[in-house]
């Protein structure tokens, strides 16, 4: 597998947090890097042909603000042959109606600079009432609830990236 850049923006560390288990499973330093929105720059983003994007959904569907005040790296960047997986944190018991949507922002920004997303989760082991983050019936990406469901994520982390590990070649 190629080396990996795995960006999050984080306000309350719930996605930090993921994103260096994410790391962990991946391989450790070796393998992925685990860069900071906040801290990216447009090289960054380039020098990684598997990109891992994350970020928390706040209030009424938004992204993270570190996310929202960087987005235009996303606008600015060509995803052309690169895979991209997402993941989201969120609180499926007191955000019912949104849970994780601001996976979906990250994902058609993705698509609207032709990147490749993978990764895609069943809907099956959550328990909300909408999201946006849904296309053909998944989750754009591994949400988690690090909130209601923490004792869940080592397990959702592990098996999400094994099949990151066949998707990322």
């Amino acid at each position: 597998m190629k080396k990996t850049g795995i960006f999050y923006g984080s306000s309350s560390g719930e996605t930090e947090y993921v994103a260096k288990q994410i790391q962990k499973e991946l391989g450790g330093e070796n393998k992925a890097e685990v860069i900071n929105i906040v801290m990216a720059s447009q090289e960054d983003l380039q020098k990684f042909d598997n990109l891992i994007f994350g970020t928390s959904t706040w209030r009424e569907a938004r992204m993270q603000y570190d996310w929202e005040f960087y987005q235009n790296l996303l606008d600015e960047t060509d995803f052309s042959g690169k895979k991209i997986a997402l993941f989201g944190t969120g609180d499926q018991v007191n955000y019912p109606d949104n849970f994780v949507d601001a996976m979906k922002i990250l994902y058609d920004k993705v698509k609207e600079n032709s990147g490749e997303i993978v990764g895609a989760v069943a809907t099956d082991d959550y328990r909300f009432n909408k999201s946006k983050a849904i296309v053909n019936k998944k989750f754009v990406g591994l949400p988690v609830d690090e909130t209601n469901e923490y004792q869940k994520t080592p397990e959702r982390v592990k098996k999400w990236c094994e099949t990151l590990k066949k998707e990322f070649h």
